[in-house]
């Protein structure tokens, strides 16, 4: 018989494109990602996806399947999170849904004391309005606002996002070709440097080249690594540059562990919201959750003044 975890993987995996993307939304290490759909593939007796690079393609029997079973998924997931409510007594449980590096830099370090059960998932940000919608998640953390009219969105911080590099950068080289001789220049220079990069989210690199310098960038970066944390961590062995928000390396660069390069000639901030449902019994919880996040986001941005 199928394991149902299998059939999730492959979801995740369909939605992500990627087995690292999809390692990182269920929870799970890659290896245990790559046995899941390796399993399934056995089971039903044909190949699911199509490696290209980096990259996992759908097969044309691969669509056919998750066409057939992603509804299903969704409402079994409905059920599986109503029973959970339904059969709770003294302690609630709230789920709440942002990115891998939002958790790891804000609420990781508050959950062992929190007075509630807490159920953490991560996902793209259209699934998890969807989600929340559906009353799968009650609270999310996103830079995008919804449509529905049963979702309130609460602004409660921004992020800018700059250009970092490790201590051993010459930085007085870039600013030497930036104010020295202009942004044609300065382009060179950064094409130059050893660049890290995401496997699945290459947003804010093109996002701030495009209002900078006006094209998209014409390189790869050297690295890709998992998340936006681990770019953080090994910029922190002293070479290579990268575009991140700012509160993920915020006491890096103030520790001196990684340095600001700059924050663009035209700066590129996001806001972020908080996102509930109008209606819902756990605002006492999310309260809490929410105020956890304004400790940790509240303070001044690197960059002020």
């Amino acid at each position: 018989m199928v394991n149902l975890e299998w059939y999730r993987t492959f979801k995740a995996i369909y939605r992500t494109g990627t087995l690292t993307e999809a390692a990182d939304t269920l929870f799970i290490s890659q290896p245990g990602v790559s046995l899941h759909l390796s399993s399934l593939e056995a089971y039903v007796g044909y190949k699911l996806f199509d490696r290209t690079g980096r990259k996992m393609i759908p097969t044309e029997r691969g669509k056919v399947l998750f066409n057939a079973i992603s509804e299903p998924l969704t409402k079994l997931e409905e059920v599986e999170k109503n029973f959970q409510k339904s059969t709770e007594k003294l302690t609630p449980t709230i789920s709440v849904g942002m990115c891998f590096e939002t958790f790891q830099t804000t609420l990781e370090q508050y959950v062992s004391s929190l007075p509630f059960n807490l159920i953490i998932s991560f996902g793209q940000y259209r699934e998890m309005l969807d989600q929340l919608d559906k009353g799968i998640l009650d609270l999310i953390i996103t830079p995008k606002k919804g449509v529905s009219p049963n979702i309130q969105h609460e602004a409660f911080s921004s992020e800018q996002i700059i250009l970092v590099g490790g201590r051993d950068v010459d930085v007085q080289g870039f600013e030497k070709a930036l104010y020295g001789k202009g942004t044609e220049y300065a382009e060179e220079w950064l094409r130059n440097e050893k660049w890290y990069g995401t496997a699945g989210d290459m947003e804010h690199l093109f996002q701030f080249w495009i209002l900078n310098f006006g094209h998209k960038p014409d390189f790869r970066p050297n690295y890709i690594v998992p998340n936006l944390n681990s770019i953080v961590r090994c910029l922190k062995g002293g070479s290579g540059v990268a575009v991140v928000p700012d509160f993920l390396c915020k006491k890096e660069i103030e520790d001196g562990e990684i340095k600001l390069i700059w924050g663009g000639e035209k700066k590129l901030e996001n806001t972020l919201y908080f996102g509930c449902r109008k209606k819902t019994n756990y605002q006492q919880e999310i309260d809490h959750i929410k105020g956890l996040f304004r400790k940790v986001m509240g303070k001044e941005n690197i960059l002020a003044g």
